[in-house]
């Protein structure tokens, strides 16, 4: 069982250190462009379909970028897709939780466990609670063919049982602690508290994307950030060896230096890209509305259907009609109008069924992840 979180920062050095200050400031960039923008949660959902693509790709369910971000959630074309998209509810469900004011608890993770693996194959009787039996991470070098799981692992958790039960509490207990988040900068408190979630490994499945997300989690409900749109894993997936490094390290040698530095570096890689992706469809946003008023069409109207078209990557004619609440035949004119206008444009041309749009400055912009 790995010792209790300290109330006190660990002895870092002046190297890391200066990462973490760097980190707080393009956290403090994004979160203050954030706050200039008229709907700050117009972005949320573009954000949390590619931090799933990324966050799932390192667990090893892999679909494209390009298909994540359209995809039909009500719909998905594989169990691949449905188990990415099913990190997407599962933020949302952990979102507004925090937004609720209530603190994160053991039974709440566990219903966030259960929404993640919903209709996947990791779907089971251990589905939705804490692990009642012993697992085992990776696979060390020089094991033998013929090793046990557990004598080839490269790390073995924690036993089931009533004390990681109590170890997994603490660890909540302590990220909802605020005389820890005045004694401890909120990305060090982020990278201590996602190690520890990670070396509990308090379910069968989903560990890596569930800590993954408590590191938005934890600066959203510290306040570092107004919207948690910040994507991380794109940033950990292109660099997942050392990831996964940083982390044994920390195990076997309490090397919390580097791993701090390590995380520091990719919070502050990590909100730069978000701000600067948020900052370039704030401007596409700007130009397809000029590019309503410079039509004859009702500029509300359009207006309100280009923002429904920037948080909501692909969409149809029902669910233009839902969200604007007019018409059907006036929301399937609006929809045609914006396409004979640039602005949208139909996604799968010429396909039957319920016909699918979108915006393609927007989308082009969220699968520029470089």
């Amino acid at each position: 069982m790995p010792d209790p979180l300290p109330t006190r920062s660990p002895e870092l050095n002046g190297a890391t250190y200066r990462a973490v200050a760097d980190a707080r400031a393009a956290l403090a960039a994004l979160d203050s462009t954030a706050r200039r923008l008229p709907n700050p949660r117009l972005f949320r959902t573009p954000s949390l379909r590619t931090e799933a693509q990324s966050t799932s790709a390192l667990e090893g369910t892999y679909a494209p970028l390009a298909e994540v971000l359209t995809a039909d959630e009500e719909r998905p074309q594989s169990t691949d897709m449905r188990e990415i998209l099913n990190y997407v509810i599962m933020a949302e469900n952990a979102f507004n939780w925090i937004e609720s004011g209530r603190p994160l608890t053991v039974s709440l993770l566990e219903e966030l466990q259960g929404a993640l693996v919903r209709g996947t194959k990791h779907e089971g009787p251990s589905s939705g609670k804490i692990r009642d039996h012993q697992v085992a991470v990776g696979r060390r070098e020089g094991a033998r063919p013929g090793d046990l799981s557990v004598q080839a692992a490269r790390f073995v958790p924690p036993p089931p049982g009533l004390e990681l039960q109590a170890s997994l509490r603490d660890l909540l207990d302590w990220m909802a602690d605020k005389s820890i988040g005045r004694e401890i900068d909120p990305v060090v408190s982020a990278a201590l508290s996602h190690y520890q979630f990670e070396t509990l490994h308090p379910f069968h499945d989903g560990n890596g994307r569930i800590g993954r997300m408590l590191i938005v989690a934890s600066l959203y409900e510290q306040g570092v950030l107004l919207e948690p749109t910040l994507t991380v894993s794109p940033w950990f997936e292109a660099r997942r060896t050392e990831y996964y490094d940083y982390l044994f390290a920390v195990s076997a040698t309490a090397d919390w230096n580097t791993y701090v530095q390590f995380f520091a570096h990719g919070l502050e890689a990590s909100a730069q890209r978000t701000h600067d992706r948020m900052i370039t469809l704030v401007d596409i946003r700007a130009e397809m509305k000029e590019n309503v008023r410079e039509s004859s069409l009702r500029a509300d109207t359009a207006h309100a259907l280009i923002d429904f078209a920037i948080s909501n990557i692909s969409f149809t004619v029902r669910a233009v009609e839902k969200e604007l609440q007019i018409s059907y035949g006036r929301a399937n004119g609006l929809v045609g109008q914006l396409v004979q206008l640039g602005v949208l444009a139909p996604l799968y041309p010429g396909s039957g069924g319920a016909r699918r749009f979108y915006a393609p400055q927007a989308y082009n912009v969220l699968l520029d992840e470089t």
